[in-house]
C-alpha cells in the first residue's frame, strides 16, 4: 500500500463532526471519508440494477428454514 502525505484545508467544524461520528483520529477519519466516496461508485451501480434482477425463489421459501 503506497501512501502520500498531503496538506489540505478543511473546515474545523466539519472535521470535528466527522471525528465525533467515527470516534477515530484525524488520519483514520479522513481515510474513512475517502473510502466512502470511492465506494459510492459501487453503490451507484447497485442502484442501477434495482428492479432488473429476477430471483428464482420467493421470500416465503427463504423464510421456511427459520421455523
Amino acid at each position: 500500500m503506497g501512501v502520500q502525505k498531503i496538506t489540505v484545508h478543511i473546515d474545523r467544524q466539519l472535521l470535528q463532526r466527522a471525528r465525533r461520528r467515527t470516534g477515530q483520529g484525524l488520519t483514520a477519519t479522513i481515510r474513512h471519508g475517502l473510502e466512502l466516496v470511492a465506494a459510492s461508485e459501487v453503490y451507484d451501480r447497485l442502484r442501477a440494477l434495482r428492479g432488473k434482477v429476477k430471483f428464482s425463489i420467493d421470500s416465503r421459501s427463504l423464510r421456511e428454514d427459520r421455523r
